[in-house]
C-alpha cells in the first residue's frame, strides 16, 4: 500500500507543478507581447493531458492484465518524471522559437498518458492486494496520495517563490520543481521496482493462467453471486475480477433485497 501510494504521490507532483507555474511557462515559451494569449495558451497545454489520460488507461489497464500491474506501474511512473524532467530542461521560445512550445505540448501529453495508466493500475493494484473487508479503504489511499502530490506541488512552488528573488525565479528558479520530479521518480521507480506483484496476478502466473489478452466485451462486467458460476470458468482474468467485484456485487444484491 505505501508502495503504491507514494509513486501516485510522486506522479500526482509532477502533473500538478506545471498549473502552479502557469505564468512563467507562459512567459518562456510564448512569442512576447500578449500575456493574455500566451497564459491562455499555457492552460490549453494543461488541458490537453487530461485528453490523454483516457488513451492511457486504454493502453496501460490491459498491458497490466498480461505482465502484472508491478511492472505497469514501474514504466508509469518512469514515463512522468522523465517527461517532467525533460520540461525544466526544454530551451524557452527565444532560444530555439516555436519548438518550445511544440516540445512542451508532446512532454505535457506524455504526463496525461502516464497519468491515465498510473491511476487505474494504482486501484486494481491495491483492490488485488486489499481483503474483502477492507477494500474501499485501502483504495482510499490512492485517492489522498493525490491530493498529498498537488500539496506537495503547491508548497514546493510557495517555497521557492519565498526563498529566490523574482529575478532568480524568473530565471532558473522555475525549472527547479521540474528537475526535483526526476530526483523523486528516481526514489519512486526504486520503490516500485521492489514491489511484489499482487497475490492474486502470482497465483495466476504460477498456474499459467496469465491470457494474452483481457477479457473482451460487455460481459466481464457482470459477476456471478456464486463462486462455481460458468462466468469464472473461462478466461483467468475473469476469475481475477470475480474475486476483487464478488463482494461489492454481494453487497448491492443484499441491498435490494432488503429494500423490497
Amino acid at each position: 500500500m505505501r508502495g503504491a501510494s507514494i509513486g501516485n504521490t510522486v506522479e500526482w507532483f509532477d502533473f500538478a507543478i506545471y498549473g502552479f507555474l502557469a505564468t512563467y511557462i507562459a512567459e518562456k515559451f510564448f512569442p512576447s507581447g500578449d500575456e493574455t494569449a500566451a497564459l491562455l495558451n499555457t492552460f490549453a497545454i494543461f488541458a490537453a493531458a487530461f485528453f490523454m489520460r483516457p488513451l492511457g488507461g486504454f493502453f496501460f489497464g490491459p498491458l497490466g492484465d498480461r505482465i502484472g500491474r508491478q511492472q505497469v506501474l514501474a514504466l508509469v511512473i518512469l514515463l512522468m518524471s522523465g517527461s517532467t524532467f525533460a520540461i525544466g530542461l526544454v530551451p524557452s521560445y527565444d532560444a530555439i522559437g516555436v519548438a518550445a512550445p511544440l516540445l512542451l505540448l508532446l512532454l505535457r501529453c506524455l504526463q496525461g498518458f502516464s497519468a491515465g495508466g498510473e491511476y487505474g493500475s494504482g486501484a486494481c493494484f491495491l483492490a488485488e492486494y486489499a481483503g474483502d473487508k477492507h477494500r474501499g479503504f485501502v483504495v482510499s489511499f490512492l485517492v489522498w496520495s493525490v491530493v498529498v502530490g498537488f500539496l506537495l506541488g503547491s508548497l514546493t512552488v510557495t517555497g521557492l517563490e519565498a526563498v529566490l528573488s523574482e529575478s532568480a525565479m524568473d530565471s532558473y528558479g522555475w525549472r527547479i520543481p521540474f528537475l526535483i520530479a526526476g530526483i523523486l521518480g528516481a526514489v519512486g521507480l526504486y520503490i516500485r521496482l521492489r514491489l511484489g506483484d499482487t497475490p492474486e496476478f502470482e497465483e495466476l502466473r504460477d498456474e499459467g493462467d496469465v491470457s494474452d489478452s483481457p477479457p473482451q466485451g460487455g460481459n466481464h462486467h457482470v459477476v456471478a453471486a456464486d463462486p462455481s458460476d460458468r462466468w469464472t470458468s473461462g478466461d483467468p482474468q475473469r476469475r481475477l475480477l470475480h474475486r476483487i467485484h464478488l463482494p461489492a456485487k454481494l453487497f448491492h444484491q443484499d441491498a435490494r433485497l432488503h429494500q423490497d
